[in-house]
């Protein structure tokens, strides 16, 4: 078993294009996964934070590819302002979508856990955490996907 990556995969009974607005709309990311809203600026590049009541989340746009590909590293570790994520102190998120018949098959991998500059213990308990919370994650991304299904 490996503690770099966490990959999990569900298929949803809605059209790509609505799937895909699912995963890159500050609208429904700030639903599905946070529960308090979402800032997104869709280019490789631009910022992305989700929040949950009480804390939030920040990163960097990794990789746009409509319909197809989402990523964003997302900062796992306190930096100085002005850091670059990369290795050590992010982890990197993608969702790749895949239209299956009337279907899309989503596929989230979330890497990087080996390098990020924590000691093994910490490292280990950040992959677990973040196992149990992708699997909840993503059983509410298909939760909401039933809801807002036109």
């Amino acid at each position: 078993m490996t503690t770099d990556t966490i990959e999990r995969e569900i298929s949803i009974q809605a059209p790509i294009e609505r799937v895909w607005a699912l995963v890159t709309q500050a609208e429904h990311l700030g639903t599905w996964f946070g529960d308090a809203g979402a800032d997104i600026d869709l280019r490789p590049g631009g910022a992305i934070e989700v929040r949950w009541d009480g804390h939030g989340l920040d990163g960097v746009v990794h990789a746009v590819d409509p319909t197809n590909l989402f990523a964003f590293r997302w900062r796992q570790l306190e930096v100085p302002a002005g850091t670059e994520l990369g290795d050590g102190n992010s982890t990197l998120v993608e969702f790749r979508l895949e239209e299956v018949g009337a279907a899309t098959r989503v596929l989230l991998v979330e890497s990087g856990f080996d390098a990020l500059a924590l000691p093994e213990d910490d490292r280990l308990a950040m992959h677990a955490a973040h196992t149990g919370g992708w699997e909840r994650e993503i059983g509410e991304l298909g939760t909401h996907a039933d809801s807002v299904a036109a």
